[in-house]
């Protein structure tokens, strides 16, 4: 199960009526290691100069990895986070998120991250098992 979800909020699922900031909070307390980790590469892009933000650290244990891969295979999940923080995700291995400034998937930088020359580049025999 990728989300816990109150009463409240399956109810208002239910009725068809869900505030993306009450979904946001149960990603949040559900994934808080994807969330904590989007946090905090939106706010080290929008403190610095760099075309993006990402992660290259591997998560510390398999709960927080599955955390992430929630969250990023999550079309709903991942589209609400982009909303929340203002930015464009990608992904890459198990661990590797990025964020861009929203409208950057035309640049040079996006397009090279999400290239599969860089998939290739960025597999190591640690990381095939994730």
């Amino acid at each position: 199960m990728s989300l816990t979800v109150s009463p409240e909020l399956l109810a208002q699922a239910e009725a068809g009526q869900v505030a993306e900031a009450d979904f946001v909070a149960t990603v949040r307390d559900s994934l808080p290691y994807a969330y904590q980790m989007v946090e905090r590469l939106s706010l080290e892009l929008a403190a610095g100069d760099a075309p993006f933000a990402d992660n290259q650290v591997e998560p510390p244990s398999d709960a927080e990895r599955g955390q992430l891969l929630r969250a990023m295979a999550s079309d709903s999940i991942r589209g609400s986070l982009e909303r929340h923080f203002g930015v464009r995700l990608a992904f890459m291995n198990c661990h590797r998120v990025a964020v861009f400034p929203v409208g950057a998937e035309q640049g040079a930088p996006y397009q090279t991250f999400i290239s599969m020359h860089a998939q290739l580049l960025n597999q190591t025999p640690e990381l095939r098992s994730c």
